[in-house]
């Protein structure tokens, strides 16, 4: 799966030169973030306009149009992930309200999906790791700051800084006991 600047999200297979799909044209807003989800049906697309765009894989079509695309942060989403089945998604972005963590149930209207934003991370959050053994979402944000929330009881648990610039980037060990940040500097 490949996103680029210009918007375009293409799907290729390791023994084809050509594109098996294009889900989305050029002319959209930069691609910011994408994932398939754990059973590899589904695949998202975040981009730098604050829309989360969801396709089903199987597609037939050259074309094909997501299934649910809808506007999480009022300024950009820069990263998701498929929560458990992938009905749940999270997403981190930069919003107005500093709403920048938020909890979606992609089986519901989209007027009420929403079911819970976090008000964190001044200046957007950056990036957005799952721990799904223990429920958590780990975020980092634009002044380096690293926040850690229990999904099941909706809140923040922790809040501390890591660095003196954006969180870049945030890997989990597959045991759930480390997490490692990086940051811009």
């Amino acid at each position: 799966l490949t996103g680029a600047q210009d918007g375009s999200v293409r799907m290729f297979e390791w023994t084809r030169p050509q594109q098996l799909v294009c889900f989305q044209q050029a002319g959209n807003a930069r691609v910011t973030r994408m994932y398939f989800n754990a059973q590899g049906n589904k695949c998202g697309v975040a981009d730098g306009e604050g829309f989360l765009s969801i396709w089903q894989v199987n597609q037939t079509t050259s074309n094909p149009k997501p299934y649910l695309s809808w506007q999480c942060h009022s300024k950009t989403t820069s990263d998701f992930a498929f929560i458990t089945s992938s009905s749940l998604v999270a997403t981190s972005g930069q919003s107005n309200d500093n709403r920048n963590v938020c909890l979606w149930d992609t089986l519901v209207s989209s007027g009420n999906s929403l079911i819970h934003a976090f008000t964190c991370h001044d200046h957007g959050a950056t990036v957005l790791q799952y721990a799904p053994k223990h429920q958590l979402l780990i975020s980092g944000g634009r002044k380096g700051y690293i926040c850690i929330f229990d999904i099941r009881q909706r809140q923040v648990l922790f809040t501390f800084q890591a660095h003196e610039s954006a969180v870049k980037a945030l890997a989990l060990d597959p045991s759930e006991d480390y997490f490692v940040t990086g940051s811009a500097e």
